[in-house]
């Protein structure tokens, strides 16, 4: 089992926030491993949508398809895989602050399979690492 848990404090408003981190659109901005993501279901972004991501993650290239399976605008959002390497779950949430700035939390949890399940203990630390630079790079978009 992968569990990891990553979060930010950005200084903008958290609907920027969830607005830009919940668009499927940005996802290769923000990303470093995600190179493209295509709608498979029309848009707007609804329970039940699917996008197609296009990957790389240990030197391995990775095609998946996520599944909307949660989406509280301005609060939470989850995915999950509908077709992939292996089971996994991508949750989102947003927390207003204070100061008007948003407290973003990143969350990947599966069951990896194969290949992938002897190097979970290694995929856990370096999914921390990816999503840290991740969460960095979304606050860098974000704030300038």
């Amino acid at each position: 089992m992968v569990d990891v848990l990553t979060e930010i404090t950005i200084d903008r408003p958290i609907a920027a926030v969830a607005e830009y981190a919940a668009n499927p659109d940005n996802a290769p901005e923000w990303y470093s491993n995600i190179q493209s993501a295509k709608w498979i279901t029309p848009k707007p972004l609804v329970l039940g949508s699917q996008i197609a991501f296009n990957a790389s993650f240990l030197g391995k290239e990775l095609a998946y398809v996520y599944e909307i399976a949660e989406h509280v605008p301005g609060k939470k959002m989850r995915m999950k895989t509908a077709n992939g390497p292996f089971p996994m779950e991508t949750v989102y949430t947003w927390q207003a602050l204070e100061n008007g700035g948003t407290r973003m939390t990143l969350r990947n949890k599966g069951v990896p399979t194969g290949f992938s399940k002897m190097v979970s203990p290694f995929m856990s630390l370096m999914m921390k690492r990816a999503n840290t630079k991740d969460l960095k790079k979304i606050k860098g978009i974000l704030e300038n």
